[in-house]
């Protein structure tokens, strides 16, 4: 369930999907929440994954940094939207928000809350992100995206040795109705909150 600042803004994102298009919608609900507010979130998020998820742990500990999404909402019919804020974390201080947007249209109903973090693995997908201006998930540097259903699976065959992609993304706390929960397509851009 999300509170009234966060349903009042995904609404404003939803309209804003279907009046304007993707590229409008970052600026115009960029930084709602303040830095205090998003580190505590991904921190606590990170944690909680870390502990929960093997994989998660295994990749952790080669990763050059770790950007972290502890909320997303999604929320759409027949135009949908989904946005949240995170942090950049990178040898346990925060270097850098973050938010992410995306925007779909086709047969949808719903809602749906979820978090993810992108364990980023090599120097250069790093540097891609910070030289990007706006990094569009699925361009750019090589990315695996582990949910739930994988994640068990994931970890019994992963080893530190066999991590051979750039980023890999970690999908989890989902909750909702809504189907078709994915990273390809989202927009990833710094935000300068209070």
């Amino acid at each position: 369930m999300c509170d009234r600042r966060h349903l009042h803004a995904l609404v404003f994102a939803v309209a804003m999907i279907g009046c304007l298009g993707l590229s409008s919608l970052t600026p115009a609900v960029a930084a709602t929440r303040s830095k205090a507010d998003i580190d505590r979130d991904a921190r606590r998020a990170l944690a909680t994954l870390l502990k929960s998820n093997k994989a998660a742990q295994i990749v952790a500990e080669k990763a050059k940094a770790v950007l972290v999404f502890p909320s997303i909402y999604k929320a759409g019919f027949v135009v949908g939207g989904q946005y949240g804020e995170g942090a950049l974390l990178q040898a346990g201080k925060t270097v850098g928000y973050y938010s992410s947007a995306a925007a779909s249209y086709g047969l949808q109903a719903g809602g749906q809350k979820f978090g993810y973090a992108m364990f980023f693995m090599t120097e250069a997908a790093l540097a891609y992100l910070a030289k990007s201006d706006g990094w569009e998930v699925g361009v750019g540097p090589s990315l695996v995206v582990v949910d739930k259903e994988t994640a068990a699976a994931f970890g019994k065959t992963m080893t530190s040795s066999t991590l051979q992609d750039d980023i890999y993304a970690f999908i989890f706390s989902q909750k909702g109705l809504m189907a078709g929960l994915g990273l390809q397509g989202s927009k990833i851009t710094r935000i300068n909150p209070q």
